[in-house]
């Protein structure tokens, strides 16, 4: 690719969850300048018992080829805690996916793009939703906020108060 790709990737974190959370978007603004970052949601574990999630979606544009991106995305989470000797469906410190690589498809460098999670989980397809609504699924040609609107799998999410750099990033809703 010859300039820069817009990248979206995945952000979660059950343990410390603001603490790191805040330390990946941090990285990220370093790296990458200029973050669209989404609201922060509260979703529950999937796949195993465990503490909620914060989860949201950053975008970023980068010259980066997916392997350094995907060295230096492992590299963060072992600088904040993650363990790689655990069950794949464990409590994590922070979890950082590439969700999708410009329009990519298919298997580069071991990463699968776009990543399948975006159509399964409401804690990726949301807040990817949020700040790409027109932009569109590389496999199945719809807008993101296309598929969150059919999205009906009844897993659920809660906007959180959060606030980065002094910047409200989103807010709870009252109930």
């Amino acid at each position: 690719m010859s300039g820069p790709v817009r990248v979206y990737l995945s952000i979660g974190s059950n343990v410390d969850r603001e603490r790191y959370v805040i330390a990946a978007l941090d990285a990220l603004h370093e790296w990458f300048g200029e973050l669209s970052v989404s609201p922060v949601y509260d979703s529950e574990a999937v796949g195993f018992d465990g503490s909620p999630f914060l989860n949201l979606v950053v975008g970023v544009d980068t010259v980066l080829p997916v392997a350094e991106l995907s060295r230096r995305f492992k590299q963060l989470e072992a600088d904040n805690g993650r363990r790689r000797d655990v069950p794949k469906f464990s409590a994590r410190t922070l979890d950082l996916d590439i969700l999708t690589y410009g329009d990519v498809v298919g298997r580069v460098d071991g990463v699968e793009l776009p990543r399948g999670e975006i159509l399964k989980n409401a804690f990726v397809l949301r807040p990817l939703a949020d700040i790409a609504p027109e932009a569109v699924h590389p496999v199945c040609g719809k807008a993101y906020g296309q598929l969150w609107r059919q999205y009906n799998t009844g897993q659920k999410l809660w906007p959180v108060d959060f606030s980065w750099q002094g910047r409200q990033i989103s807010r709870a809703v009252a109930g």
